[in-house]
This record gives C-alpha cells, structure tokens and sequence, in this order.
C-alpha cells in the first residue's frame, strides 16, 4: 500500500524547511558560550547557549586560604555533578517525549529535532 499525500505539499515543505533553520539554529547555539560571574568574578561559570555547563572556576580566594589545587577540585566535583543532573534530565525527557515523537512520526506528522 502506498503512503498517502499530505493534504497540502507546500504547507508541508515549509514545515521541513522550519525544522531545518531550527536544527541549525540549536546546532549553533550549542557552539556559542557565554561566560557568567558572581562574587565578583571570584566564581566563574561558562555555559554553551544550548545550557551546558561546560566550566566552572572558583578562586581560591573564596575558600579562605585553601591552596589553589582545592579549589580547582571543588569546580570539577560541581562540574561533574551538574553535567550528571543534566543527563539524568535528557533521560527523563527521552522517556517522557520519545513515545510522543515515535506515534507523531508514525502518522506522517514532522517532529522537530526527532
């Protein structure tokens, strides 16, 4: 049996064509990083667009006296922890939204980002 024509081709082309621009638009958002501060500049934080964590920095100022090394640990924990929550929310994500997409896909409807 042959697949049926959407109701209206153009409407669909435009959608394909919107689901393009966004793909390249996240894509790009994810290559972007912006910095952000607090403390003063004692605690830095850079984040892609995308919202990843990917840096963190904390001056050893802020830990009274503590040699660098300590503070340079304290940031990779935190890092590390905020990169494991983020994971663990795309997981929830996946299994909250993925049988929506897979039952849109499956009846001709363009997800975007599946």
């Amino acid at each position: 049996m042959s697949e049926a024509a959407p109701a209206n081709p153009g409407l669909f082309d435009q959608a394909q064509q919107v689901q393009r621009r966004l793909i390249a638009a996240r894509e790009e958002m994810a290559r972007t990083e912006v910095n952000g501060s607090s403390a003063g500049g004692l605690v830095t934080a850079r984040v892609t667009g995308a919202g990843e964590l990917v840096g963190l920095s904390i001056d050893p100022r802020v830990l009274n006296g503590a040699p660098p090394e300590t503070a340079e640990a304290i940031a990779d924990l935190v890092l590390s922890a905020v990169r494991n929550a983020a994971q663990e929310a795309e997981r929830v994500r996946t299994q909250t939204v993925g049988p929506l997409v897979t039952r849109l896909s499956g009846i001709g409807v363009p997800v975007l980002g599946a």
